[in-house]
């Protein structure tokens, strides 16, 4: 039975105690049955009697009182709902599953439209490529997708591999002496490593001139294990400086005995993140401070789960199980599942292709025919008033399929990829996005449109920076950065750096301004309304901004370049 009439009694201030819909079936049914008083049953005495109605066997003087109870029970049943000429319906204060009072939040069944809807799209687009062709599909962009596949493949697998440097050299910085260590010149030799290899292989593709299909997908794969780098290097070498400090307490004398240093885990709330503790030491190194040192820096030097402690994590092992774990921020060891399950696994890579396909289907149907026929209609306009109604028709019959394709892409990456990853290294923790939908304002969106990254920014951006600056300023410096990435990768695209994605990006502090300022800040709705509004006008600033371009540019770049945004 639907749980619609299932509800849930909640008291709000002014409006009393009404009933809300809860997602969740009778565990009771009999509770549902319903059940006649005493005085109901002495009002009709013959339902509760011996006597058959001729519709049921009759029950033995001598049957155990268990059946003449169930059959007694029976009969009153039959005999109460014989008095009723129409069901018994109950009306109670309850809300709808849309009110905003509702603690009703299973919606699945949207979710299950979306893809029917897309279905329909599909169907209905080979149908007519079918009367028209004489083929089912008409990929334009195939020629893309095949070109340099294989150098692609070898290119990303060596890039990949070149990070495996990162572990020789923690192992130097462990065992080093003198200037050799992390907090002497490791932490510059690290870095500049990290800038020639990110360097090297960002211009590759370039010099190679690759396709931007290839060149997009190299890129991003390439910021993202650069991160990963990044954690891996960073995390192990302040877990040596801690190993190095625990093993000096043994000569309590010469040994620094400022605080230990806790490293931020991924999760850490912001206002929880250490600050760097000062360097004066305390003034009576008794034996009980010493004890507690000795603690926290073990504490440091262990995993959470306690199954691994550092160096005992410097293995080619751990450094290939990190590289493929969905996360961005390292950890001696993470919590894992008892086992894979291989079906989830091909459903997921299944779902990653069928993703890829629909935004193939979305592009050559609804996105390259509109920018064609607006490129030759902008080449012909003959004044200011037919270029901008020109113009504002390609962005109206651009956005929706823009917006298809931007949740399409949404899921292909953080339920279907990340999510078959997880499921092959077993990784448990799966909460990649939260419900960055019903964000308020642009921090919220960052926050849970993209957990990985935000976890990355936050423990290795944030907290670096606000040991040293104030929080205004380390805000404005992870923005800052996550700018220069979002220009990089549009850079790819039109082979040009022109700062759109740099200048989209650093226009989100102000707007964030707004959306907290007093005479906005706790609209809920009001505030999602102005994000809804300010993620489909966005594409349309791009559309402003480049679409003139476009008349001397590939249009399979362009559209490219608006999914991007």
């Amino acid at each position: 039975m639907a749980e619609s009439t299932s509800v849930d009694a909640h008291t709000h201030t002014g409006r009393g105690d009404h009933h809300s819909p809860r997602p969740r079936k009778p565990t009771r049914i009999d509770f549902l049955k319903p059940h006649l008083n005493d005085e109901s049953v002495k009002q009709h005495p013959e339902a509760a009697s011996g006597v058959s109605s001729g519709r049921t066997t009759p029950i033995p003087a001598d049957a155990p009182p268990s059946v003449q109870a169930a059959s007694s029970a029976r009969r009153q049943i039959r005999a109460q709902q014989k008095r009723r000429m129409f069901p018994t319906i109950d009306y109670v204060n309850r809300v709808s599953h849309f009110d905003p009072a509702s603690d009703y939040h299973d919606f699945r069944g949207f979710f299950v439209l979306f893809w029917i809807g897309l279905a329909i799209m599909v169907i209905t687009s080979m149908l007519r490529t079918v009367k028209e062709t004489g083929y089912p599909f008409q990929i334009r962009q195939w020629n893309l997708f095949k070109e340099k596949i294989w150098e692609l493949g070898l290119v990303d697998g060596a890039m990949v591999g070149s990070t495996a440097l990162a572990l020789p050299l923690q192992k130097l910085f462990l065992n080093g002496k003198g200037p050799l260590r992390w907090s002497q010149l490791g932490m510059a030799i690290q870095s500049i490593y990290q800038a020639v290899w990110l360097s090297f292989w960002c211009t590759y593709p370039f010099i190679r001139d690759w396709s931007w299909t290839a060149q997009v997908f190299f890129t991003l794969h390439l910021l993202a294990i650069f991160m990963k780098m990044h954690s891996y290097a960073f995390y192990n070498g302040h877990l040596s400086e801690a190993l190095r400090r625990l093993n000096d307490l043994d000569n309590p004398e010469k040994a620094n005995k400022a605080p230990a240093v806790r490293y931020p885990k991924p999760r850490t709330h912001l206002h929880e993140i250490p600050q760097s503790p000062s360097q004066s030491e305390p003034d009576a190194a008794n034996q009980e401070s010493l004890r507690q040192l000795r603690e926290d820096l073990a504490f440091e030097l262990s995993s959470p789960l306690g199954r691994v402690s550092y160096p005992e994590n410097l293995n080619l092992h751990n450094w290939v199980d990190f590289i493929f774990c969905p996360t961005l921020c390292y950890e001696l060891e993470y919590p894992r599942v008892a086992y894979i399950r291989p079906l989830e696994v091909f459903y997921k890579a299944l779902a990653v292709f069928g993703c890829i396909f629909l935004m193939v289907i979305t592009t050559e149907e609804f996105i390259l025919p509109v920018l064609d026929e607006s490129a030759v209609a902008l080449h012909h306009s003959k004044g200011a008033l037919d270029f901008s109604l020109i113009l504002a028709e390609t962005i109206g019959r651009l956005l929706f399929p823009f917006m298809i394709t931007f949740l399409l892409t949404f899921l292909v990456i953080f339920e279907y990829i990340l999510g078959a990853f997880a499921e092959i290294t077993r990784f448990a923790d799966r909460q990649f996005y939260a419900d960055w939908w019903n964000s308020c304002d642009w921090l919220e969106f960052s926050r849970e449109w993209n957990i990985p990254v935000h976890h990355f920014f936050r423990r290795h951006v944030y907290s670096a920076s606000k040991n040293h600056l104030s929080r205004p300023l380390a805000t404005l410096i992870t923005f800052l950065i996550s700018a220069l990435a979002h220009e990089l990768v549009m850079g790819c695209i039109t082979r040009k750096f022109r700062g759109y994605g740099f200048f989209a990006m650093m226009l989100q502090m102000p707007i964030v301004m707004v959306q907290r300022s007093k005479w906005v800040r706790g609209r809920t709705l009001l505030n999602n309304v102005l994000f809804w509004c300010s993620m489909v006008l966005g594409l349309s600033m791009v559309c402003w901004t480049i679409l003139p371009f476009m008349m001397v540019a590939n249009q399979q770049q362009m559209c490219a370049l608006y999914v991007l945004v």
